[in-house]
């Protein structure tokens, strides 16, 4: 992006009146919660869907409280956990399976992204979330807490050599089951879902980082450079270094002045 359109852009969201807009949007899709937080956990906005499932009266009075006030014990602890290792490491969750609880008050699970935000001295502010409900896997009886923590674990561990045989034992299942399971729940393998984690995590370094390619290699699971080369150009279709160059395309145009 060059310097007159980032200047365009930062002042266009400067002068905004504030963030209703993306709580409107959100208000109409009933089976997805989207929420701001800051760094103690309290809520800055929320949507619709928010005050209907937690039992409140109306936004307002779930401002300034924390998932500890809204929602049962076990589901705020998970809830902080993963908002501390978003805050700790400043990586986005992606994909997360979640319990959640719908109008009717049954229990269900839910898809849930955390992407952190950040102030303009590029300080970690706080955290934007969205859960989308996953209604019919959880009736069928795909998703339960095992398989839930093993994803959890998958999250937590991409960096290390994961066998597909353990993460099916972990989650108390045959490999064949485990993979139908993540078929129907990510539309892609477990294997695959691993990769993606990965080349998720070099994508992020690509973007906001000078790093070697080799480092971000290294630090996103992969045994060398031309393995993440190989494996990132079939996931996205871009080579690194194709891809950081379309992510910032001012930094290229600067190294040849």
């Amino acid at each position: 992006m060059n310097k007159d359109l980032n200047h365009w852009r930062e002042a266009f969201l400067a002068d905004m009146e504030s963030i209703h807009c993306f709580e409107a949007l959100f208000d109409r899709m009933p089976d997805t919660l989207y929420a701001i937080k800051d760094r103690n956990g309290r809520y800055v906005s929320i949507s619709e869907t928010v005050v209907q499932r937690c039992g409140i009266r109306r936004k307002q009075d779930a401002i300034g409280k924390t998932a500890f006030d809204l929602y049962p014990r076990p589901m705020a602890e998970r809830y902080a956990r993963q908002d501390e290792r978003l805050f700790r490491t400043g990586r986005p969750i992606v994909d997360n399976l979640d319990l959640t609880v719908y109008r009717n008050g049954a229990a269900g699970w839910c898809l849930s992204t955390k992407e952190p935000i950040y102030n303009r001295q590029r300080r970690l502010v706080g955290l934007a979330a969205i859960s989308k409900d996953l209604v019919e896997p959880s009736r069928a009886g795909y998703i339960d807490a095992r398989f839930a923590q093993t994803v959890d674990y998958m999250h937590e561990h991409y960096l290390e050599p994961l066998r597909m045989e353990d993460l099916a034992q972990m989650a108390g299942l045959s490999l064949a089951q485990f993979e139908r399971r993540m078929k129907k729940i990510f539309h892609m393998p477990a294997g695959r879902y691993l990769i993606k984690s990965r080349i998720d995590n070099a994508a992020r370094l690509l973007s906001a980082s000078d790093m070697p390619i080799a480092e971000i290699a290294q630090r996103s699971g992969f045994s060398d450079q031309s393995s993440l080369s190989r494996q990132f150009r079939q996931i996205t279709g871009f080579t690194p270094r194709q891809y950081r160059s379309l992510a910032r395309p001012q930094d290229e145009l600067d190294a040849r002045r």
